[in-house]
């Protein structure tokens, strides 16, 4: 079969079995019987932190391009073949990470496999100038409609350029910019694929009900004479303090609905003991309508619509805690900043409550439990810690570490992180007649609505 198996490893029910084929290419198998259902998801080891300065936005372009067809499957034949078997597909692109996707009824696994496999080892010969343009301007316009044209659309990207100095591999995101999307070239894109796209360079997982002996005869049989490639380059060091030593700051002047203050925060990599804890703490300040900003901020001072404080977890550089806030009425954004800094301080004074922290400890769990539960989640997490931290049994004991974090170690990395001096701040302020475009924009959209339902 050209593989080897280690031995099962499990938590709470949940097993997975791990194998290699000659060529590289590491599969994961969790065979589940709860219904008749099967999730396959493939992960290339390759994001924007591995695209060059003048060439961003390369890893997206080329999700796209994995979808325009291969050898045997012509134009939209990929979605066409999966959604006509009533399976559901997708893919992402990440810093860190492209990933493709599908959910499929049990007996049509083979199906997805062989498509899988098939854009693997022949997307080349299909990938032309006319697909390559056709798949530019779809990301553009992606862009345009995203980032470009919304209100605080651009907010992700100019914070994460202020956290990430110029030159860092995260300094830029997976979207990338207009100029080097319309620069990137069809020699460029084959380049990318010859780099990244190879079964050495990838994790297959296969989760729910499947046989494990026949999946694993598919996959040799499709995937099995595929040729490694070596000359994947490694991505440059993404190493910087922990703190960023003093405030970043831009004011932006936008047509905005509302004034916002938002903050990107340097906290530790994925995969620590401490990224954990600043999960929680960043759960017990800004994560839903029973966090301490919430109701400071929305339900006693009434100065916000919304506020929240999340995770983006980071393998490869710091981690960063984001924070959203958007102002009700005339509040001024000192107003809040003020409010914000008040209670990361008595946090990062105090810790949280044994109330707070069961509350966390239980948010996460079940956020964890709940990706875990379905076939498409379980096999994501598995390829995740495949790729990101070399071994997948970790996507099944996540949980067990989350509750082992004290309430000590979410005060520590709150006031060693959350910092006036570690972060990057947006102050969105609306420029003169934002209120009365935001009025137009509604009514008009209320307008359309209406000719569409006659």
């Amino acid at each position: 079969m050209g593989h080897t198996a280690t031995q099962q490893a499990g938590s709470g029910g949940l097993k997975a079995t791990e194998h290699r084929l000659a060529n590289g290419l590491r599969v994961v198998l969790s065979e589940d019987h709860l219904t008749p259902v099967a999730a396959v998801c493939l992960w290339y080891d390759v994001g924007s932190r591995h695209e060059v300065k003048g060439r961003t936005g390369l890893a997206h372009l080329f999700e796209h391009l994995m979808f325009q067809g291969s050898a045997q499957v012509t134009g939209n034949g990929h979605f066409e073949l999966v959604q006509g078997a009533g399976g559901s597909l997708n893919g992402t692109t990440s810093f860190e990470r492209t990933n493709y996707f599908e959910t499929m009824p049990a007996h049509q696994v083979e199906l997805a496999l062989w498509l899988e496999a098939d854009r693997m080892g022949s997307l080349l010969t299909a990938l032309d100038e006319e697909s390559l343009e056709n798949q530019r301007d779809v990301v553009k316009n992606e862009r345009r409609q995203r980032y470009d044209n919304v209100p605080y659309g651009t907010a992700f990207e100019k914070l994460v350029a202020m956290a990430y100095p110029e030159g860092h591999p995260y300094h830029h995101t997976p979207i990338g910019s207009m100029a080097d999307l319309d620069a990137a070239s069809l020699e460029d894109a084959r380049e990318f694929f010859r780099t990244y796209y190879a079964p050495n360079n990838a994790v297959l997982s296969v989760v729910g009900d499947i046989d494990p002996e026949q999946t694993l005869a598919w996959i040799e049989k499709y995937f099995g004479s595929i040729p490694s490639h070596d000359g994947k380059r490694p991505p440059r060091d993404g190493t910087l303090p922990d703190v960023i030593g003093g405030q970043l700051r831009e004011v932006v002047e936008e047509e905005v609905p509302a004034r916002a203050l938002m903050a990107a925060y340097r906290l530790p990599h994925d995969g620590t003991r401490e990224a954990d804890a600043a999960d929680l703490a960043l759960t017990v300040l800004g994560g839903g309508e029973s966090s301490r900003l919430h109701n400071r901020l929305v339900r006693r001072d009434r100065t916000a619509v919304a506020a929240g404080f999340g995770l983006l977890r980071l393998s490869g550089a710091p981690s960063l805690g984001w924070l959203d806030v958007k102002t009700s009425g005339g509040v001024e954004v000192p107003a809040i900043e003020a409010a914000v800094d008040e209670e990361l301080a008595r946090f990062a004074e105090e810790g949280p409550t044994p109330q707070e922290m069961e509350r966390a400890q239980a948010q996460i769990e079940r956020e964890w439990l709940d990706r875990l539960a379905t076939v498409g989640g379980r096999a994501d997490e598995l390829c995740r810690y495949a790729v990101l931290f070399g071994d997948p049994q970790l996507a099944l004991t996540a949980v067990e570490r989350v509750l082992d974090i004290t309430p000590e170690e979410v005060r520590a990395v709150a006031a060693a992180r959350l910092r006036p001096d570690n972060r990057a701040v947006l102050v969105y302020e609306p420029v003169q007649g934002a209120e009365d475009a935001a009025d137009t924009a509604e009514a008009a959209e209320t307008d359309a609505e209406g000719e569409a339902a006659q």
